[in-house]
């Protein structure tokens, strides 16, 4: 019966450590103009200088327990703002906004990254 329970307890810790090794995956992630009930909306890759406000909208998986995952929303080259946002389980949807002002016309990315740092995915649009 003991060796039973071992071979039971063995298993499961191994499976816990195999869904904890796979990681995070983003199985959606869109910018948008906004997200209403949790849902993404107009959803683009160009947006006009006066857009005002855009959100990176992301679906993940694969979080066997809470943990964080960060956007990273870049002008160019030039970090504009990170965002620290909580997964608590999976599948989470969770989003980042960031204020666009005017001026700021050109290629825009958003970096998706794990607790780790790890790039995860990584989006790109124009602000026109």
């Amino acid at each position: 019966m003991k060796r039973i329970l071992i071979a039971v307890v063995a298993v499961s810790a191994g499976l816990v450590a195999f869904a904890a090794y796979r990681g995070l995956a983003v199985d959606e992630a869109v910018i948008c103009k906004a997200v209403v009930d949790r849902m993404p909306q107009d959803q683009g890759e160009t947006f006009p200088a006066d857009v005002g406000q855009v959100y990176c909208f992301c679906r993940i998986s694969g979080a066997a327990e809470a943990t964080t995952i960060t956007h990273v929303w870049k002008k160019g080259e030039t970090e504009m703002a990170a965002v620290e946002l909580n997964v608590s389980a999976s599948p989470w949807r969770t989003w980042s906004s960031k204020t666009i002002d005017p001026g700021w016309t050109g290629a825009w990315t958003v970096e998706i990254k794990d607790a780790q740092g790890n790039v995860l995915q990584t989006l790109s649009f124009t602000i026109e």
